[in-house]
């Protein structure tokens, strides 16, 4: 996203939110002294968010590379209430969720702001670059409309144990707002998900043996076969022998 805008209040904090939210890849790893320091020097953040927050830049810091990656992938990518697009926890797949991306973007234009290629305006990562635009009365609000997903998605963190989790508490905090568990459905499992629909379900297996046993062949007779069978019988019982 091209950002145009002074930073003042409680925006470079939220940059940071934005920042350790995205993918851990080496130029964030490489930010993390400066958004350390970004932290430290807004003082928007309490001190135990502040504690928390620098505990989770060290796990990226100092953690395996190849590991702290993959279990990015698998918090935020593979799993339906730690999703951070924002409108799958309201509209999920439906028709609703492409006017509200239009509405989001549209907003987003408005002030000036354009998504790069293949950028989607309710990633949060997009969401929290945006608020950081705006006065810190209008981003409070802003971020304030949508806490309770912002809450669902901290209490699907909290369950998992991850340090990503102070990352949401932080931000439902700067929105003026309280971090709270809620309850949060069960993810249905990723294979679940993509199972293939059965292919003739609906059909009785009566009579079937188990697997790797022969099955039973039935022969039903229709009423065509029957006739023909009769007619057949009658043939046969009036022929000279």
């Amino acid at each position: 996203m091209s950002l145009i805008s002074n930073i003042t209040g409680m925006s470079r904090s939220l940059r940071v939110l934005a920042r350790l939210l995205s993918y851990p890849n080496a130029t964030l790893r490489a930010d993390l002294a400066d958004m350390r320091a970004a932290i430290q020097s807004e003082q928007a953040v309490t001190r135990s968010r502040q504690a928390e927050l620098f505990t989770l830049m060290d796990n990226i810091a100092q953690g395996d590379t190849l590991q702290i990656e993959a279990d990015y992938v698998e918090l935020f990518d593979r799993g339906h209430a730690t999703s951070l697009h924002l409108f799958e926890h309201v509209h999920g797949d439906s028709r609703d969720r492409g006017p509200a991306m239009i509405d989001l973007t549209q907003t987003y234009e408005k002030a000036g702001l354009f998504l790069a290629e293949g950028e989607l305006p309710d990633y949060l990562p997009v969401v929290l670059e945006y608020a950081s635009t705006q006065p810190p009365q209008e981003a409070r609000a802003f971020l304030g409309e949508m806490a309770h997903i912002l809450n669902a998605i901290f209490s699907a963190l909290q369950q998992r144990n991850t340090p990503y989790a102070t990352v949401l508490g932080t931000l439902i905090e700067l929105s003026g707002e309280k971090a709270q568990a809620v309850k949060v459905a069960a993810d249905e499992s990723l294979d679940a998900a993509w199972e293939e629909p059965v292919v003739f379900d609906g059909c009785s297996v009566k009579g079937q043996g188990k697997p790797d046993q022969p099955q039973p062949i039935h022969f039903v007779k229709t009423d065509a076969a029957t006739a023909r069978t009769s007619a057949a019988a009658n043939a046969t019982a009036g022929a000279p022998l």
